[in-house]
């Protein structure tokens, strides 16, 4: 789909790219997983889906998994969270900064190829236990 970039690479992106990237990824599996999940309306579906990637939950998620990250990952979360940016009124500044970490770690995951991580944090995020 895509050329894997080493971390060198990566490393000279802006966190804000990584999440711009990531959060395109995650908003299409959080679509596909709420889709699938039986037949209803579009407005239904797309109420479910902005309950998952709206930032106050992507925030619970990456506090809950920040201390089970690699260095690396946390760095990159880290690098997402404190990159200066404009959240919309509507969110809490504290939240949108996390969620911002979170989608950075997903696009930087994303871009590098790891496709067995990026989808380990996605299911954690849905709720998916992996058997």
């Amino acid at each position: 789909m895509h050329k894997q970039l080493d971390e060198k690479a990566l490393s000279e992106y802006s966190p804000l790219i990584l999440a711009y990237i990531g959060d395109a990824v995650f908003e299409l599996a959080v679509r596909t997983h709420v889709m699938m999940s039986g037949k209803r309306k579009i407005r239904d579906i797309h109420h479910d889906t902005v309950e998952v990637v709206k930032a106050e939950s992507q925030a619970r998620v990456i506090r809950h998994l920040f201390d089970d990250l690699s260095i690396e990952e946390q760095d990159v979360v880290k690098r997402g969270r404190n990159a200066k940016s404009t959240p919309p009124r509507n969110a809490d500044l504290g939240d949108y900064k996390m969620s911002t970490g979170f989608e950075a770690l997903l696009g930087f995951l994303y871009l590098k190829g790891d496709e067995e991580r990026l989808l380990f944090l996605i299911n954690h995020a849905l709720g998916i236990e992996e058997s």
